[in-house]
């Protein structure tokens, strides 16, 4: 039996995929999440999972931040990314953050069956036609989001209000927390970051694409 997240913010894809899934694999098992504190609840709570389907631009999960965290708080569970974006510089650094996987949405659910049962016996699936291309990619630098899935949740949270231009007591107030705990997380993110004032900060969340996010804490 197969255990699977499909982990996309629009509904619509999400019980077409599920109900196809499932008249392709007997006996399949599949959670539904929409957003990346859904998916991480998920993850959190489910024992045994075989795969999660991911996208990548459900909200909270910032172009790759998303991904990245969760192979960091997760790294036993394989990832597929799926998309309806075939780009092949991002597909490279999908491969590159630790996806097993990439699955264009358009796709037959005959080809989902196919990725499946590839990952799942441990290869990488990519399809046919972007193997040479992602191939003849550079290897991308993604130390910035390696960087940013170190942040706490509060951290994230902290640096996503910075992005949106709040003061430092608007935080306090959205965050219910004093000003010297927002200063504090603040201290913290240029460390782990290794920037040095707010202003890169918000380049940091605007490059990367981030979005608050509820995430556990």
């Amino acid at each position: 039996m197969i255990s699977l997240v499909i982990a996309d913010d629009h509904p619509l894809f999400r019980s077409a995929l599920s109900g196809a899934l499932r008249a392709e694999i007997q006996g399949i098992v599949i959670v539904e999440s929409f957003d990346l504190d859904s998916t991480l609840q998920c993850l959190s709570d489910l024992d045994d999972l075989d795969l999660l389907l991911l996208d990548l631009n459900m909200p909270g999960s910032g172009e790759l931040y998303g991904l990245i965290r969760i192979r960091k708080d997760f790294p036993d569970v394989p990832v597929a990314v799926i998309s309806g974006s075939e780009d092949s510089e991002m597909v490279a650094k999908v491969i590159d953050s630790g996806a097993l996987g990439f699955i264009s949405k358009t796709s037959e659910p005959a080809t989902y069956v196919q990725a499946i049962h590839a990952i799942l016996a441990g290869d990488i699936w990519l399809p046919d036609d972007l193997k040479q291309a992602v191939a003849n990619q550079p290897k991308p630098d993604l130390s910035m989001q390696n960087k940013v899935a170190e942040l706490t949740p509060q951290q994230y949270k902290v640096l996503c209000y910075l992005h949106e231009g709040l003061l430092n007591k608007q935080i306090a107030y959205e965050l219910s927390i004093s000003e010297a705990t927002v200063k504090a997380h603040i201290t913290a993110i240029f460390r782990k970051l290794e920037i040095n004032n707010r202003t890169q900060a918000v380049l940091v969340a605007s490059d990367l694409k981030l979005q608050m996010t509820t995430a556990l804490s």
